[in-house]
């Protein structure tokens, strides 16, 4: 039962048919780590890239307004007279205020905290 004659223990030739399968499925095989491989190393790549970059990066990180310690900051937005606020916004360290005076057209007035002044003052048309 355990005794295997001689013959079956050698491998037989293939046909041509299967022989031209197998070469098929092992090409496939190589071409496919081949791929793994490269995916491997852009992943690798991108990995090192990450972590040896310096960390200030290339976009403008908005600055944030920086509070003492023993007291708040104190800034005045010089609005022009009789202009009415309708919204608020901040953004960093930038307050936007949108609204109108009476009889005018919309507008949008940017004030920097850290400069203490306006720096925009947009007035919006709708056509």
């Amino acid at each position: 039962m355990t005794a295997i004659e001689p013959d079956e223990q050698e491998e037989k030739p293939l046909d041509p048919a299967m022989e031209n399968v197998r070469r098929k499925m092992v090409r496939l095989q190589l071409v496919s780590a081949g791929v793994m491989l490269v995916m491997l190393m852009a992943v690798l790549g991108t990995i090192v890239y990450k972590v040896t970059r310096p960390n200030g990066s290339a976009e403008a990180a908005p600055i944030a307004v920086s509070v003492p310690s023993d007291a708040p900051v104190s800034a005045i937005a010089a609005l022009p007279a009789g202009f009415s606020v309708s919204n608020v916004a901040l953004s960093g360290s930038q307050v936007l205020f949108f609204g109108s005076l009476p009889g005018a057209e919309p507008r949008a007035i940017v004030f920097d905290i850290p400069a203490g002044r306006i720096v925009a003052d947009i007035t919006v048309r709708t056509n």
